[in-house]
C-alpha cells in the first residue's frame, strides 16, 4: 500500500543506493501532499528548519507506475543536493537552468526511467488525473441569482 511509511521507505532506499555521498545535514520528511495536475512533487524548507519534500497525492493510485514516484524522489534530492530549500551550499543560481537536474539524473543512472517518463506523461498521466476531477455543467444561472 502506497502509504507515508512506504514514501519514506522509498526515499531511505534512493538515498542510500543512489545519493550515498549527499550528507542529511537535517530532517528530510516526505509525505504525499497535493492532487496537482502539472506537478509531481516540490521540495521546501520549513519554519522549524526541516525540509519537506512533497509528493503528489495522486501517486498513491496504483496506475501510477512506481518508476515515476521514484524519479520524482530522485529529482527533489538533486534540488537538495544542490542547495535547494536545504542547509547544503547552494551550488547553482537556478535550480532547473541549463538543465542542471536532468544531468545529475542521468549521471546518477535515471536515463531509462527519463524516457519511461516521458511517455507516462504524454499517453497516461491525463487518464489518470481526469479520472479525480468531478465536472460540472455550469450554466449561466448557477452564475447569476434570478429570484
Amino acid at each position: 500500500m502506497r502509504d507515508e511509511e512506504w514514501l519514506a521507505l522509498r526515499m531511505n532506499q534512493i538515498w542510500e543506493m543512489l545519493f550515498p555521498e549527499v550528507d542529511r545535514l537535517n530532517n528530510v520528511v516526505v509525505r504525499f501532499k497535493g492532487k496537482w495536475k502539472n506537478k509531481f512533487g516540490h521540495i521546501k524548507r520549513l519554519k522549524n528548519r526541516d525540509t519537506e519534500i512533497a509528493i503528489n497525492a495522486l501517486f498513491k493510485d496504483i496506475r501510477v507506475p512506481e518508476y515515476i514516484i521514484d524519479l520524482t524522489i530522485a529529482h527533489e534530492l538533486v534540488h537538495y543536493y544542490h542547495g535547494f530549500n536545504s542547509p547544503h551550499d547552494r551550488k547553482y543560481r537556478h535550480p532547473h537552468k541549463g538543465g542542471i537536474v536532468d544531468r545529475e539524473l542521468r549521471k546518477r543512472g535515471f536515463s531509462h526511467m527519463m524516457l519511461k517518463e516521458k511517455h507516462f506523461v504524454r499517453n497516461e498521466w491525463m487518464p489518470i488525473f481526469n479520472s479525480y476531477i468531478k465536472r460540472k455543467d455550469y450554466s449561466l444561472r448557477s452564475f447569476f441569482s434570478f429570484r
